[in-house]
C-alpha cells in the first residue's frame, strides 16, 4: 500500500476497511477475493472512473499485497487516486479476463480458493464462464456481500461526508421548487436543480433529478421530457445530491394552485409516516417491522393512494445506473435484518395514485444512531403551494409552439 494524504478519507480509514475485509476472507476460508463492483472498489481504494463498463477488478489476497486489473487508460485513476501500488493493465485490443488469470498465476493464486462477486453487474456471465474454463486448477467461490458487510454501517467520517451530499441535495431541491411555475418546462426545472446542486459543491450523481408534472407523475422513474407545466397542476421532484460518490436523496411536491383536500390528506399522511420513523426507528428493529410501520400508515388512506414499492433502502456510495444500496438492505416485508447504528436509509413513504391520477412524495434520508435516528436535512416537508400559479390562463403545447413560430417569422421578416 502507498500511504498518501490526498484521498477522500485518511489513509488509516482504508487500512481499517482492508483489514476488516481480510477478516471476512479468512472466516470464509478463502485465499483471495476478486472485487469487480465499482462501489466496492471505491469503498476499499478510493478508485473511481466513468469507464467502469470496461472490466476492472481489485484482487485482495488474504496476506499479500492487493493488485488491480484495469483497462490501460483507467490505470491513471489507480495511480492518481488510490493507495494501490500494483496494477496489471490491459490494452483495448487485449483480453481482460486473460490478464486477470495471468495475474492470479503470477502472484501464486491460480490454485487457491478465490472468491468473486457472482452478482456484479460488471462481471457478466460470459466473463465468468471464461474464468471458470481458464482457471481450472483453482476453486472459484461466490463471495457476494463480503465487502458490503463493511459498507452497510457508515463510519462517523462517512456520515460527515454525506452531510456534504445533503447540502447539494437541499440546494438542488430549493432551486427546483423556485423554478416550478406555470409555463415553465420540466427541462427548465431540471436545469435549475442540477445547476444549484453543482454550485453547492455537488458532483455528478448516479441518477439525474426526477422531475414530472401533472399526469406524468403517474409514470414511475420518469424525468423531464420538455413538457410545459400547466396552471393548477402539481410537480413531483426527487433529487439525489452526490459528493465523492456518496449520495443523499429527498422527494418534495409543489402544488400550483389551491391545495385540494385529497392532496392535503396525502401531505399529512406522509408527514405522519416520517414522524413515526423519527420517533420509532432504533437499533435492533427489524427492517420488516420498519417497513410495516411506514406501510400501515400510508395504506390507511381514503384518497386512492398506494405505496407500491419498498418503503426505504440503504443509500451511500453509488455509480450509475442507481443511487441506492437497496440490494444490501431494503425496508420491505419479510426481511429479518436489523437496524444498526451507522446505517443510512432513504425513507420513501410516497403516495402513488392520489385521486387515481396523481403521484406525490415527501421523503427523507436518515442515519441510525445509538438510540434512534437523525435526518441529514433541514428543509420543510410540507408541499410548497403557489396559489397564484393556479389562476393563469392555461398554456398548451400547441400555443407555445405557435408563439415560437410567430416570433421566428417576425425575426425573419425584419
Amino acid at each position: 500500500m502507498r500511504e498518501r494524504n490526498d484521498m477522500t478519507f485518511p489513509f488509516e480509514e482504508y487500512e481499517r476497511r482492508l483489514s476488516e475485509l481480510r477478516q471476512r476472507i479468512a472466516e470464509r476460508h478463502m485465499d483471495a477475493v476478486v472485487i469487480s463492483d465499482p462501489e466496492n472498489i471505491m469503498y476499499l481504494t478510493d478508485y473511481q472512473t466513468t469507464g467502469y463498463s470496461f472490466f476492472q477488478a481489485l484482487v485482495v489476497p488474504l496476506e499479500d499485497e492487493p493488485f488491480m486489473i484495469t483497462r490501460k487508460l483507467e490505470e491513471s485513476n489507480v495511480i492518481h487516486r488510490t493507495w494501490v501500488d500494483i496494477t496489471r493493465p490491459y490494452p483495448d485490443t487485449g483480453d481482460a479476463i486473460q490478464m486477470l488469470v495471468d495475474a492470479l498465476r503470477e502472484f501464486g493464486l491460480d490454485k487457491k480458493r478465490i472468491g468473486y462477486e457472482r452478482n456484479s453487474y460488471f462481471f457478466p456471465a460470459y466473463h465468468q464462464d471464461c474464468i471458470h474454463t481458464t482457471l481450472t486448477e483453482g476453486k472459484l467461490l461466490d463471495c457476494f456481500g463480503i465487502v458490503e458487510e463493511g459498507r452497510v454501517c457508515k463510519s462517523p467520517m462517512e456520515i460527515a461526508l454525506m452531510q456534504n451530499a445533503a447540502r447539494a441535495t437541499e440546494a438542488g431541491m430549493q432551486a427546483g421548487i423556485e423554478a416550478c411555475k406555470a409555463g415553465a418546462t420540466e427541462n427548465e426545472i431540471g436545469a435549475a436543480v442540477s445547476a444549484a446542486m453543482f454550485m453547492a459543491g455537488g458532483e455528478p450523481p448516479a441518477v439525474m433529478p426526477y422531475v414530472t408534472s401533472g399526469p406524468r407523475t403517474m409514470i414511475g422513474h420518469a424525468t423531464w421530457e420538455g413538457r410545459i407545466v400547466q396552471p393548477g397542476e402539481h410537480v413531483f421532484l426527487e433529487v439525489g445530491g452526490c459528493y465523492r460518490r456518496y449520495h443523499t436523496a429527498m422527494m418534495r411536491t409543489v402544488v400550483l394552485g389551491e391545495l385540494s383536500p385529497s392532496m392535503y390528506k396525502a401531505q399529512e399522511t406522509m408527514k405522519m409516516a416520517l414522524d413515526a420513523v423519527h420517533s420509532k426507528f432504533q437499533p435492533g428493529m427489524t427492517v420488516s417491522d420498519a417497513d410495516n410501520l411506514i406501510r400501515n400508515i400510508i395504506t390507511k388512506n381514503d384518497i386512492g393512494a398506494r405505496l407500491v414499492t419498498r418503503s426505504g433502502y440503504s443509500i451511500g456510495i453509488a455509480f450509475p445506473p442507481s443511487w441506492d444500496e437497496g440490494y444490501i438492505v431494503s425496508l420491505k416485508q419479510g426481511e429479518s435484518n436489523v437496524l444498526k447504528p451507522g446505517m443510512t436509509f432513504h425513507i420513501i413513504p410516497w403516495m402513488w395514485g392520489v385521486d387515481g391520477d396523481k403521484t406525490c412524495g415527501i421523503s427523507d434520508t436518515i442515519h441510525i444512531t445509538e438510540d434512534g435516528c437523525e435526518s441529514f436535512f433541514t428543509l420543510d416537508r410540507d408541499f410548497v403551494v403557489k396559489p397564484e400559479e393556479g389562476q393563469q390562463k392555461l398554456i398548451s403545447l400547441d400555443t407555445a409552439k405557435s408563439a415560437k413560430k410567430s416570433t421566428a417569422a417576425k425575426t425573419t421578416a425584419s
